[in-house]
């Protein structure tokens, strides 16, 4: 893991496709900070902070498996859950709305502002400006990176999609959820939680 004296700009610059690339960590830091920033195949892709609606869904999200999963109540532990971590991997800066890390994986938090080890969950909350960037350009990475579990959810539509990562690399949607389905999927079945307490 990078020590805390290197800068996330030494980072994008050790990436490997960094050479190729048009956009730089730079880039991201000349943001608005109204803005959020990720480097895809080497093009800055930039969305404001999210509206209320889409918020609520990634704060009540977050809080209904962090509660159990990250900090252990009424569940099992063992996991970091954390909002928009900045992962710069394969020549990338993807920033999922949530990711999480088995502790075994990651024992301890990293001294940097971002993180060298893939999550084995990315959560991403759709929204007009972002759900194109999200289905097509990011799973894509996520899966490439190793990502084993990845949710979609639209809370325009009020869904949630569900998918694992398969021997062959590639996505398999495993399940589709709307309204007020039961939510029991990995890698959280072992909690269960109401879809509709997602939704404003």
């Amino acid at each position: 893991m990078a020590s805390g004296a290197a800068t996330a700009h030494d980072m994008i610059r050790r990436m490997p496709n960094a050479a190729h690339a048009n956009a730089t960590y730079q880039d991201i830091i000349d943001l608005p900070e109204n803005m959020v920033g990720e480097i895809i195949h080497g093009q800055l892709h930039s969305h404001p902070r999210p509206a209320p609606r889409h918020a609520r869904a990634c704060s009540a999200l977050g809080g209904l498996i962090g509660g159990p999963f990250d900090f252990g109540g009424n569940g099992p532990g063992g996991w970091w859950i954390l909002d928009e971590p900045e992962l710069p991997l394969g020549g990338h800066v993807l920033v999922p709305d949530i990711a999480g890390w088995r502790r075994e994986t990651l024992p301890e938090l990293p001294e940097t502002a971002w993180f060298e080890v893939a999550p084995e969950w990315a959560c991403e909350i759709l929204s007009p400006s972002t759900a194109r960037t999200d289905r097509i350009l990011k799973m894509p990475l996520y899966a490439e990176q190793g990502v084993q579990h990845c949710w979609l959810v639209d809370p325009e539509l009020k869904t949630l999609e569900i998918y694992r990562l398969g021997s062959d690399g590639y996505w398999t949607l495993i399940a589709t959820l709307k309204d007020d389905d039961p939510v029991r999927q990995p890698p959280f079945e072992m909690i269960e939680f109401s879809l509709d307490l997602l939704w404003p």
